[in-house]
């Protein structure tokens, strides 16, 4: 049995989820239908530069999962809030072994209360291209296709 244990830390500790984040990253990669050459390019320190700059400007979380048997980060979920009391989840994870065991759930259940709690006003999270069969997860959490964003592809993207 799954027993993972919780907690919450901030930008401070972003390497935490370098490892992770790899893998996530490799997930895109393998199902990208048009732009793999971007998830090809994409560095940990870009990513990580990218949440440094939105807890420049608001205020960015970081839940993670550990396994308390092995040690081991399992799952993570970054996410933010902004200044105009915007949340969004910006990056969301769970090792292969460790999904369907509710572990992506309570990371979710956590980032939403918290969200309630700061009184947010809108959630958001994008589903790369590819990553559709994600919608289920994240209905079940009340969230729908608003829009489809399309962007051009071209030998730079």
């Amino acid at each position: 049995m799954i027993t993972p244990e919780y907690f919450t830390t901030g930008e401070n500790d972003l390497e935490l989820i370098r490892d992770l984040w790899v893998q996530l990253n490799n997930h895109h990669l393998q199902r990208a239908r048009y732009f793999s050459q971007h998830y090809e390019r994409m560095r940990f320190e870009d990513r990580k530069e990218y949440f440094l700059g939105i807890a420049r400007t608001g205020r960015l979380y970081i839940d993670l999962a550990r396994d308390r048997t092995s040690g081991r980060f399992v799952g993570y979920c970054v996410s933010s809030i902004s200044a105009e009391k915007n949340g969004e989840i910006e990056s969301i994870f769970v090792e292969d072994q460790y999904r369907s065991a509710g572990v992506g759930s309570a990371l979710m259940k956590r980032v939403l209360t918290r969200m309630d709690n700061a009184g947010v006003a809108r959630k958001r999270v994008s589903v790369a291209d590819g990553n559709e069969t994600a919608g289920s997860f994240y209905r079940k959490f009340g969230f729908y296709p608003r829009m489809a964003i399309l962007e051009q592809k071209n030998e730079f993207s």
